[in-house]
């Protein structure tokens, strides 16, 4: 047999539209026969003994539980939030929870802290538990798709089964067990879809027409290929909707359905038509359908979340002003002296310019003066005429106050605090956190009897780039609304205008630096001389003035529809994503996780601790198989250089196409994690290591492959139980079950392994007042022993 037929024999004889190939053209089901189905539901019932042991403890918050059983309690309440990951995941959590009753009440703000009676956190865990089980099975079914024998198969769910970082994350309220199902049905699905399409089309007269017309039952465009290639595109949308590392799902997917479409466009025996159809075939399912169901996801988030809640202040006021309890009704669009305004800041969420009845600790001791997030009548200010240097108000300034005259640029006012009585003021002393010489503090000053200083004075300047991205046209004049008269002077949501203070030509300006506790964490305000323009930058929200007729023009927010929502939150999840930078004492970079460097320490309470940690033989045994994938392919080439003609052999190149895909898989999972800055954890690894666990199994399926069966089970046998005994050994880790310092000790198989052996008693037969459990959660001090 020559080259070209080996090759179409490996594919079945029909137009090479794989990535890999697989030896029998029959689905699945076909190869599992009742022997190996009954082994299969074993597997699948010793993983839910293994997934849902002891479910219930511990009886209080673990980790990240915080933040995801947290957001379920958002949902419920119907309170607007601001998370990275897209909602998917998260509402399935919910949706657990309130099948089980929760009200909401209880806000999982601790780590350790024990949950009350009416918090179905068992269901809550039992969810993504289940989601760790069902993974188990499709690991089988996909090795078996590809083209593995049975016993390679089992292999791979087995150490599935048995590895004690992917048991320790899917046994708790968090989103990557969601993630790794969704991203372990992707690709058993396009697996599946590869196999229908290498397969011959077959087709049989339709028999409910008297046209010469046929039905396609089998290979491309059949009705199971068009099944699998949808399921694919759901699937794919659904790891997209749990986390955006399913983007790296979509890149293997696409990276292989771009190979397939150029295997067809150089087959002679595929049409251009035929080449077209194939293509918006998969540009449909696996582009058009993934974004749709990804879409739809955030249109349920935006259905439940429409009242106003903490996470208001990362959205633009457009945004803010859709959510119930953010209303506004139309004000005056015009702005004169004696209006009563509230004044956002442009850039920082936008918070609103805000003096209450506490005085700064140090510096002047005046009034604070902050920026913060929500509706209050401590935003209140209103506009009155500057005072002279002699401190004394000049009489066309008092006139001012009684015929309307507007704020145009050059005007010069003061801010008055409507509930203080106190103005707006800014002297040569430093801030109480920046405190840097170009940057002057912002109070709020005056008492009974003294209407102010020259001080109190600030310079409207009008922005002169109109709105930029907020709608306006830079140069044109016309301000951020678009029409002239806000560009001529001051006018509600519609000029971006700078406050500079006369005396000393600073800009009130604010960032997103935060006041301590005794300013209840809000935002900095200050008068800057070097401000940067987009944080010295404000608008009048609101407007009333006794002086403006009824009839005056009346302005309101332009509310965003669905897609100007959803477009706004990406950027918002991007932004908040790549700002994650701090460090954590746990978090780890991509170099350590192959060798499984460290973990991160989940819980620790009452002397028992969980501790996320892989299973150290399984870990290593799959970074070596991808470590010799990758060698073997470089000698492959070398040789095939040298013109030796190791691809013309149908093994070489079925297992080359099988596991190339699957180490594609892994690096595309693996490697962008080298481009992010952000905080990165152990568990960012884990779709990667369900790849690198399959490739495993194919090369153990290579290496035993002229091997006899029972000599391939005994080698796969040896294989499990050290997997097993692995697991079993690390166990206490996962489960947070009682273990000694001594068996601690003996654990830690690496220095680098940072969980905290102390934390454990010398005998756990011990008991009484001396061991009364000390809580430290995951920030306890490191143990160096």
């Amino acid at each position: 047999m020559g080259a070209d037929e080996k090759l179409d024999a490996v594919r079945g004889g029909a137009p090479a539209t794989r990535t890999f190939a697989t030896p029998t053209s029959r689905g699945t089901l076909g190869k599992i026969g009742s022997g190996e189905f009954k082994v299969l539901i074993a597997v699948v019932l010793v993983a839910c003994a293994v997934r849902l042991f002891r479910l219930g403890k511990p009886n209080s918050v673990v980790f990240d539980e915080v933040h995801f059983g947290k957001f379920a309690a958002k949902y419920i309440r119907t309170r607007y939030y601001v998370d990275v990951h897209p909602p998917l995941a998260k509402l399935l959590l919910t949706l657990a929870s309130f099948v089980w009753g929760f009200d909401g009440s209880f806000e999982f703000k601790d780590i350790g802290a024990v949950y009350p009676p009416n918090v179905p956190y068992v269901p809550m865990r039992f969810l993504p538990a289940i989601l760790g089980v069902a993974l188990v099975p499709i690991t089988h079914l996909t090795l078996r798709e590809i083209g593995c024998g049975a016993s390679t198969a089992l292999l791979g769910s087995v150490l599935v089964l048995f590895e004690n970082g992917l048991v320790t994350q899917s046994r708790h309220i968090l989103l990557d067990s969601p993630l790794l199902f969704f991203t372990g049905l992707s690709t058993l699905f396009w697996v599946m879809f590869c196999n229908e399409d290498r397969k011959p089309v077959t087709k049989i007269p339709d028999a409910h027409t008297t046209r010469a017309s046929h039905t396609i039952t089998s290979g491309p465009f059949s009705r199971i290929w068009w099944t699998y290639l949808a399921l694919t595109g759901l699937a794919l949308g659904a790891v997209v909707s749990c986390k955006w590392v399913g983007l790296f799902t979509i890149a293997t997917v696409g990276c292989s359905t771009i190979k397939q479409l150029w295997t067809l466009l150089g087959d002679t025996r595929v049409s251009p038509t035929l080449w077209i159809r194939h293509f918006f075939a998969r540009a449909v399912c696996l582009i058009l359908i993934p974004l749709m169901f990804y879409m739809s996801m955030f249109k349920i988030h935006f259905a439940i979340l429409r009242n106003s809640g903490d996470g208001d202040a990362f959205m633009s006021s457009e945004f803010q002003h859709t959510l119930d309890g953010k209303e506004m009704r139309d004000t005056y669009a015009d702005v004169a002296f004696n209006s009563v305004v509230t004044i956002r800041h442009v850039n920082t969420q936008g918070g609103y310019l805000h003096s209450h009845t506490h005085n700064y600790p140090g510096g002047s001791k005046q009034q604070q003066v902050t920026l913060y997030p929500h509706i209050d009548s401590n935003n209140d200010w209103q506009i009155v005429p500057m005072l002279d240097p002699s401190g004394t108000q000049s009489p066309n300034a008092s006139l001012a106050m009684e015929k309307l005259t507007y704020v145009t640029p050059g005007s010069i006012i003061r801010l008055k605090h409507t509930r203080t009585g106190k103005h707006l003021h800014s002297h040569d002393v430093r801030p109480p956190v920046s405190e840097v010489d170009f940057q002057n503090e912002v109070s709020g000053y005056g008492f009974d009897g003294f209407d102010g200083d020259a001080n109190d004075n600030f310079i409207v300047e009008l922005d002169e780039e109109g709105g930029g991205d907020d709608g306006g046209r830079k140069g044109n004049g016309k301000g951020w609304g678009g029409d002239r008269e806000s560009g001529k002077r001051l006018r509600t949501l519609r000029t971006k205008f700078k406050l500079r203070h006369q005396l000393s030509g600073c800009y009130l300006f604010s960032h997103k630096v935060k006041l301590p506790d005794w300013a209840f964490e809000q935002q900095e305000v200050t008068c800057n001389k070097n401000a940067v323009r987009m944080n010295s930058l404000w608008f009048i929200e609101t407007n009333s003035n006794p002086l403006l007729p009824a009839d005056a023009p009346k302005v309101n927010y332009k509310l965003p529809g669905f897609f100007g929502k959803w477009w706004e939150l990406q950027k918002v999840m991007w932004q908040t994503n790549a700002g994650l930078t701090s460090r954590h004492a746990y978090d780890s970079r991509p170099w350590h996780w192959p060798t499984l460097r460290r973990g991160i320490n989940f819980w620790v309470k009452e002397h028992r601790h969980i501790y996320l940690i892989g299973n150290p033989f399984t870990w290593w045994m799959s970074t070596a198989s991808i470590a010799t994938y990758a060698v073997v392919r470089v000698l492959l080439i070398l040789r095939q250089k040298r013109g030796y003609k190791d691809f013309h052999h149908s093994a070489v190149v079925k297992y080359d196409q099988m596991i190339g895909f699957l180490v594609m898989g892994w690096g595309l999972h693996y490697f962008p994690f080298y481009l992010m800055g952000r905080q990165l954890f152990l568990h960012h690894y884990f779709p990667a290591l369900w790849y690198a666990i399959l490739t495993l199994a194919s090369v153990f399926d290579l290496v035993t492959s002229t091997l006899s069966p029972r000599r391939r089970i005994q080698i796969a046998a040896v294989i499990m139980a050290l997997a097993i005994w692995t697991y079993a050994h690390f166990s206490p880790l996962a489960y947070g079950n009682p273990w000694t310092k001594k068996h601690c000790r003996d654990a830690k198989w690496l220095s680098t392994w940072d969980f905290s052996c102390n934390d454990y008693l010398d005998d756990v037969r011990v008991s009484g007042s001396a061991q009364i459990p000390k809580l430290t959660c995951c920030y306890s001090t490191l143990d160096t022993s």
